[in-house]
């Protein structure tokens, strides 16, 4: 596991964005942990958030012409690593709204006009769909995918297959980047007690894609 990843685990924890014990999910499943990244906004280590963000995307060395933040996490991630690579050299980035809006401006996108290639980033990959609702509303603009970066991959089956959401998306053509994923929470040995990287490694086999 590389540094800025082991950095990432630790801030998860001590921001509590990271927590264990026994939640209901979205999709109706019970999980021994649970990953909440607006705790990270709470916690107010952004400096630290920031420079993992920009270190994992000098990690991929791969090229984006802008930023695409979906509504809600994305929006915040988006902001700190364009901030970040704006120091740089300019780096757009743009949002949705969950609600169209029918006055001033009007209409769900904020900030740029979506165009060539664009990163999409989120908080978490579960089932797929958040990634995919994102491509589907970048569709109609002229754009190609670089791809999309989450915090923490759960490495869960997608929606159509037994296979994990990030091989789903894959063979849709969009590839998938993460700082962490399910495995690299099992293995971080060093900050996470016994006890929660069994029942961790307990629910990847139930729920882990092929």
């Amino acid at each position: 596991m590389k540094d800025f990843q082991l950095r990432f685990i630790k801030l998860a924890i001590e921001s509590k964005a990271l927590q264990f014990g026994d939640f209901t999910l979205k999709s109706g499943r019970n999980s021994p942990y649970f990953f909440n990244a607006s705790a990270l906004l709470s916690f107010g280590h952004i400096s630290e958030l920031s420079e993992i963000l920009l270190l994992k995307t000098k990690d991929l060395n791969i090229k984006f012409d802008m930023i695409f933040g979906p509504a809600y996490k994305g929006i915040f991630l988006g902001s700190l690593l364009a901030a970040e690579l704006s120091k740089q050299s300019s780096m757009p980035v743009c949002f949705n709204r969950k609600e169209v809006k029918n006055h001033g401006e009007g209409g769900s996108l904020i900030g740029a006009t979506p165009n060539g290639r664009v990163l999409i980033i989120d908080d978490v990959l579960s089932s797929g769909l958040a990634i995919t609702e994102a491509c589907d509303y970048l569709a109609p603009f002229d754009v190609d995918i670089a791809g999309a970066l989450v915090t923490l991959n759960r490495q869960e089956k997608g929606q159509d297959s037994d296979q994990m959401a990030a091989d789903e998306l894959r063979e849709k053509g969009t590839e998938i980047f993460q700082i962490i994923s399910l495995d690299d929470l099992i293995n971080a040995e060093s900050l996470i007690d016994k006890t929660n990287l069994i029942k961790m490694q307990e629910y990847r086999e139930i729920y882990q894609g092929v």
